[in-house]
């Protein structure tokens, strides 16, 4: 006859033919279970996640002159922080800086049936919807509550998205500046692949990541630095960026980029994430001026200064790309505020960019989560980050 477990007597009972020999044993036990499930939860969509490895992005990046021993390189010398002591030091003891004090407040996103001749709707990070001349460009879509291969682990977002993917207008063009979490995330492209039916426009290699997600190579466009695409009457051009690449623990398989975003009577640059390079002076001459330049002020460090600029090399850069015609455009700062990804204070970049700006006589416009500015008109500087 079997025996019965109808209380916690029985199962003391039982204990010697289920290896259990004191009730603490029974709590070891299930907490390891929780523990395994959370690691398979943790796990799970991994691979996916982490996009195309190395061996199936080489054949579309190797006829690239910048692709060197396998891999794509600054053309300054320029390193990239790896994990160390002190980082994971300064994480222990600084890491909350980056948290804002309070929520941070939303703007409900505003869309014309038509697209304005140019006009920016920040939503958060480097994710940016550009109208310029009746066309619609998306920039580094991120939607994910996390930047990171899971969905339990890594940075986690310190406002809500302003509005769903599935709800955006009508885009023309998705541009992704650089294959980093942060900046190109899967599930955000699995929507627009459903939702949208625009190219998506990404610098050489990046499209393995897509082709790994089931992304149809009608949609996907790969350009080296300085090669250009037309897309609806849009000039997208692949222009140079001083940062870095990888999605695992190999680096720099992929290429990196800005993009100089270009109608017949408009123009945006997008920075994307990069350092200061001097070569921003030679995008300016050949490209610019612009009438908005979306440059990163944030998650910056002297531990990894040459590849994330601060705000005021962030005017500097607005300075070189308007070349001759340093008076002209608006800066709109991204690549701040989403995410805890550095160990400033959360509107630290704000407050050094509009003090840099003022003393060298560039326009800041900054738009809350969610807010639309319109390039031309301008719009009322409400210190909301302050708020903070």
């Amino acid at each position: 006859m079997r025996p019965s477990l109808p209380g916690s007597g029985a199962l003391v009972a039982w204990a010697p033919k289920l290896d259990i020999v004191k009730p603490r044993n029974v709590v070891s036990t299930v907490l390891a279970a929780a523990g395994l499930t959370w690691l398979v939860r943790a796990a799970w969509g991994l691979p996916s996640a982490m996009g195309a490895s190395r061996n199936r992005i080489q054949p579309y990046a190797a006829a690239s002159p910048h692709y060197r021993n396998r891999r794509f390189g600054n053309s300054i010398p320029s390193s990239a922080a790896s994990p160390d002591l002190k980082i994971f030091r300064d994480l222990l003891t600084q890491g909350r800086n980056g948290r804002p004090r309070r929520p941070i407040p939303l703007a409900t996103p505003l869309a014309p049936a038509e697209a304005g001749d140019i006009a920016v709707t920040w939503f958060g990070h480097s994710s940016v919807l550009i109208e310029i001349d009746g066309r619609r460009v998306l920039t580094d879509p991120v939607w994910s509550n996390r930047v990171s291969p899971s969905a339990l682990v890594g940075p986690a977002r310190l406002h809500p998205v302003p509005v769903a993917a599935e709800a955006l207008p009508l885009i023309d063009a998705i541009l992704i500046s650089h294959d980093h979490y942060d900046h190109l995330d899967r599930d955000t492209v699995r929507i627009l692949l459903d939702t949208q039916t625009a190219p998506f426009v990404v610098p050489l290699g990046v499209g393995s990541h897509l082709r790994r997600w089931n992304v149809p190579e009608d949609r996907i466009v790969e350009l080296d630095w300085d090669q250009a695409t037309v897309v609806a009457g849009i000039t997208l051009t692949c222009t140079e960026a001083r940062h870095f690449s990888g999605r695992g623990l190999v680096r720099d398989t992929t290429q990196w980029a800005s993009w100089s975003i270009a109608g017949p009577s408009h123009s945006a640059f997008f920075g994307g994430d990069t350092g200061y390079t001097p070569r921003f002076s030679t995008i300016g001459e050949t490209y610019g001026p612009f009438d908005v330049t979306l440059l990163p002020v944030g998650a910056y460090n002297e531990q990894w200064r040459d590849i994330h600029m601060n705000p005021e090399e962030a005017v500097q850069a607005h300075v070189d790309l308007q070349s001759a015609d340093a008076g002209h455009g608006i800066v709109i700062p991204v690549h701040w505020a989403t995410f805890n990804l550095a160990f400033h204070p959360w509107s630290e970049p704000i407050e050094r960019l509009i003090e840099a700006a003022t003393t060298r006589g560039v326009h800041v416009t900054v738009p809350m989560p969610g807010q639309r500015v319109d390039v031309l008109r301008g719009s009322d500087r409400q210190p909301w980050w302050e708020l903070n």
